[in-house]
Order: structure tokens, then C-alpha cells, then sequence
């Protein structure tokens, strides 16, 4: 069976693999038709995930079909179309026993810490499919992605009349704005790239957007979109240690700070700045099951519309070619799609 093994940074390989074994208790073995490739996977191909680990099968946004389902399954069937919650939880430690199994103190997410979903078949617990009856492989695939954002949002509390900061504009932001938006919040994105503000504008209709400049003009512009003040929730989701250093600033006296982005360098900050205005930090992991159930609902009530996120497609064979011409941001990828079948 085929699969394509990250085998260092910037080093794909496909390999060929054993079939998996049938099922065990409480495990479905599935068919992998789409995969979203994503920041984690651009990171772990350039070597700055804290948390990839090598060699690995990268994988983890997936749209998968149901094949065979061990003994105790019921919540699926042979044929289900289903999404992949990738984080293998192990249900005792804190975290676990509080419902908050995102951020288990062993935590395995497939494709990340464990081999994922970029291959031809593979088991996974069937706890951690959802099914639908209306989407496609592709929206299926594109549910992981916008957990994210719905968890981050979560995280951040927004409320209909606050004003919003989201920093970056990639696909984890624009997953924010995404739940962001349906709160009645009113909502400014930052980023360094113009072409993906025209997006949030033309797509989303975001009236207020800010071109990053790096001469502190930024908060002059902020304010006029406030009335004076600074924003009551930011969310910087991009992973960069220089804006998330400095993302404090912007945030309003009493109001919160959310890092939903990942980096492996430090980030400083004076303590008064965090101290002054009481502000409360917070960090965002992943999603929680309900996040899935919700997505799922909104995607098929066409709440969210998923059209506009796959800006490209490419198989499974031209995969290994193409990847890293997706991280170059002239390119201007939201989403790209691994076609597998």
C-alpha cells in the first residue's frame, strides 16, 4: 500500500507500507479520499512544529469512507462518509476527566505525533468520526481546519458589539473570522499581505482590514475603527514570534489575548504591559468533539460556505512535486487539496 512519509524536513519519500489489519474492538478501518494539507503540515515540512516528530505520514484534515468497523462499533458503518478528529486523547488524565481532551497530557494527533491519513487506508478509533450524509470528501476534509478556529474563537469570548482583532490572515485566522463573525462582533484583520485582506474583504465582507506596515502606524488606524480604543479580544494566529510578541498592544484595558498560532521560538514581552491592563492570555489547541458536530451542521445548513477555502487541488502522484511551491505566499494558497482517489 502506498503512502508519502515525511522523512526529514523538506525530504518526502513515497513508500510502500503494510496493509492494516482488520479492526480491533472499538476500531474502523477507513479509506482516505481527501487531505487538507495545512500550517502544521507546511511547518513540519520546514522544520518548525514544535510538536512534528520524524520520519512521519503527514495527515491529519481528512475525508475518509468507512470500510470495515471492529466489534462494539456502532456509531458507524461500511460507507459512512466521515471527518477525522485527530487527537488521539487517553480519556484519564486531567484534562481528559475535565472534558477538555484537546490538550491531553499524552496527546497524539495523528499526522503529527503519529502516522496520519496520507495514504491509501488506515485504522483509527471510531470515537473519532463524524459522519455525514451530505458532504462531500472535500468539506469533510476541511472540518479539522475550521475546529480550529471555532475553538480559538471559543477561547476568546467574543460578544455582539465587541470590537475584534485577528492577526493573520491565513487559513487558521480566517477560520477564526469565520465563528468570529457569527457572534456579531465587529471584526478587523491584520496582515502583512494585501492580497489575502481583498479576500477577507470581497468574501467575507470585512469592512475593516489593516495592512501590517511595521512602522507602528497600525494603532493609529485601530483607533479610528474603535472610537479611540483598542480591541477587547485578539486572536494572533500566525505563528510568528515577533507579531505575537508584540499582539499585547493592541489588545484594550480588561480585554483578552488569544495565541491560537504555534512557534518554537520564545516570546517576550515587559511584564507591565501584560499587568497594567489586567489582561487575560490565553492559549487555543485544537477543538473539542462538539466543535466537529457543530461544523458539520453549519457546513450542511450552509451557515459556512466552504467554496471560496480550496484554491487548489493536486493528486496524491504530482503531491511530493508541488508541495513546497504551496508555501510560497505569491502563490497565494488558502487551501490546498490532496486527491487521493
Amino acid at each position: 500500500m502506498k503512502a508519502i512519509r515525511l522523512q526529514e524536513p523538506k525530504h518526502f519519500e513515497v513508500v510502500e507500507i503494510a496493509e492494516p489489519e482488520s479492526p480491533q474492538t472499538g476500531y474502523v478501518l477507513v479509506k482516505t479520499h481527501r487531505m487538507g494539507i495545512c500550517g502544521t503540515d507546511y511547518s513540519g515540512y520546514l522544520g518548525k512544529f514544535p510538536f512534528f516528530n520524524y520520519p512521519r505520514i503527514p495527515g491529519h484534515e481528512l475525508g475518509v469512507e468507512v470500510l470495515e468497523v471492529g466489534e462494539g462499533v456502532s456509531n458507524v458503518k461500511p460507507g459512512d462518509q466521515c471527518s477525522v478528529e485527530p487527537y488521539m486523547n487517553c480519556g484519564s488524565c486531567f484534562a481528559c476527566r475535565t472534558d477538555h481532551g484537546n490538550c491531553c497530557e499524552s496527546l497524539n494527533v495523528i499526522g503529527v505525533m503519529i502516522d496520519g491519513g496520507l495514504c491509501e487506508r488506515f485504522v483509527v478509533r471510531a470515537d473519532k468520526l463524524h459522519v455525514s450524509e451530505k458532504l462531500t470528501y472535500e468539506q469533510l476534509a476541511l472540518v479539522e481546519t475550521l475546529v480550529i478556529g471555532c475553538h480559538a474563537t471559543d477561547r476568546g469570548e467574543p460578544k455582539k458589539g465587541d470590537h475584534v482583532l485577528i492577526i493573520g490572515a491565513g487559513p487558521i485566522g480566517l477560520s477564526t473570522l469565520e465563528f468570529t463573525r457569527l457572534t456579531g462582533a465587529t471584526i478587523t484583520v491584520m496582515d502583512m499581505v494585501e492580497s489575502r485582506l481583498e479576500f477577507c474583504r470581497k468574501t467575507y465582507g470585512i469592512e475593516h482590514t489593516i495592512l501590517f506596515q511595521q512602522d507602528g502606524s497600525e494603532t493609529d488606524q485601530m483607533k479610528e475603527i474603535t472610537g479611540g480604543d483598542m480591541y477587547k479580544v485578539v486572536t494572533d494566529a500566525t505563528g510568528n514570534k515577533h507579531s505575537m510578541s508584540n499582539a499585547l498592544k493592541y489588545v484594550a484595558h480588561s480585554g483578552s489575548l488569544v495565541y491560537v498560532g504555534i512557534t518554537t521560538e520564545e516570546i517576550t514581552f515587559t511584564h507591565p504591559t501584560l499587568h497594567r491592563p489586567e489582561t487575560t492570555l490565553k492559549a487555543s489547541r485544537n477543538g473539542l468533539p462538539s466543535d466537529f458536530k457543530r461544523i458539520i451542521k453549519l457546513i450542511e445548513d450552509g451557515t459556512i460556505n466552504t467554496e471560496p477555502w480550496i484554491t487548489h487541488r493536486v493528486s496524491f502522484e504530482n503531491m511530493i512535486e508541488e508541495f513546497e511551491s504551496f508555501t510560497n505566499p505569491e502563490l497565494g494558497v488558502l487551501k490546498a487539496i490532496v486527491e487521493l482517489t
